[in-house]
């Protein structure tokens, strides 16, 4: 299965690189695009959930750390989601 990276840039200006344990985070979130808060946290969540779901069904066992990766962000999402106009840019992916 094959892991990436995606490098993120939170309204702040702050850059942070998340982890993926699959590419379907790539069907979720697109380079170069901004999101507001909220929809980038509902996009992150659903591509680690199913990324997850598939570790799980390859492996038989829970990915902590696309688990971990989705409570990072909704924690540092908490921050932001009530700043207007605020939005989270995808700066890039690393396979």
């Amino acid at each position: 299965m094959p892991e990436m990276h995606f490098a993120i840039r939170w309204p702040d200006g702050t850059r942070e690189t998340c982890y993926s344990p699959s590419l379907v985070i790539k069907d979720h979130l697109a380079l170069g695009e901004a999101y507001p808060v909220a929809d980038f946290l509902d996009r992150s969540r659903t591509a680690l959930t199913i990324a997850g779901d598939r570790v799980r069904q390859k492996f038989g066992f829970d990915c902590p750390r696309a688990a971990g990766q989705i409570a990072r962000l909704e924690a540092a999402c908490r921050h932001f989601i009530d700043q207007p106009g605020a939005l989270v840019s995808v700066e890039s992916f690393q396979e």
